[in-house]
């Protein structure tokens, strides 16, 4: 019920996860970031558990691949779970169990890893890498051009209605974190949308965090 994808800029050390399910508010239990050590997403039957699990394996120490092991040692019921993960040097790893729903699969690709369940076809994984790869610009940008590209290429067999993109800097909250809990129109697009009125702005919400001294102005009737 859910296609995803988490990626690394080798250029500003971003990490970010763009997510879409059939379910409501996917990003809400599946998308974690974490600065200067990765991203993961947990999803199929999802336990949100699993997402900072293994970020706090990777900090401690671990590879994408030494902590999904240790995920796959530890955590019950991971038979019934699909787990992403990449690390600060760009590698990846993925576990994906064997009731996992429907038709699932998984891509890698340079600073990038994809996968999905309940598809409409195994190829939708692959396309989110590709896009991923050719993208250019913001990683934000080209999360958005990824996932449109799994929308494209036939995404989850039934209707999206929840998405969500995270994306974290060189500081301890999300850069970006923005979702779409519910809609019966297109989440995908509805993110798209958010990310481009967000885009301009969020360096300037971490300048209002760090020292509101130095902030803009926010732009509304009272503060021009």
């Amino acid at each position: 019920m859910t296609f995803s994808l988490v990626a690394r800029c080798v250029k500003t050390g971003m990490f970010g996860i763009a997510i879409s399910s059939s379910s409501p508010a996917v990003a809400a239990r599946c998308a974690y970031t974490r600065s200067s050590v990765g991203a993961v997403a947990s999803q199929n039957i999802t336990d949100p558990r699993l997402g900072p699990f293994a970020l706090d394996l990777i900090q401690g120490g671990m590879s994408a691949q030494e902590a999904i092991a240790g995920v796959k040692d530890q955590a019950p019921f991971l038979e019934y779970r699909q787990v992403l993960a990449i690390d600060k040097v760009g590698n990846t790893a993925i576990h994906s169990g064997p009731n996992s729903l429907g038709i699932w699969a998984e891509a890698h690709g340079k600073d990038v890893l994809s996968a999905g369940n309940l598809l409409a076809n195994d190829r939708v994984p692959q396309a989110i890498v590709k896009e991923f790869e050719a993208a250019t610009g913001h990683i934000g940008d080209r999360l958005i051009a990824a996932m449109q590209a799994g929308l494209a290429e036939g995404g989850e067999a039934g209707p999206l209605h929840s998405a969500g993109m995270q994306i974290c800097d060189d500081v301890q909250w999300p850069s970006a974190d923005l979702r779409c809990d519910w809609t019966e129109g297109c989440p995908i697009k509805a993110i798209s949308a958010a990310w481009d009125v967000y885009k301009p702005q969020m360096a300037d919400y971490v300048k209002r965090a760090l020292d509101p001294r130095a902030a803009p102005s926010y732009g509304v009737p009272g503060d021009e």
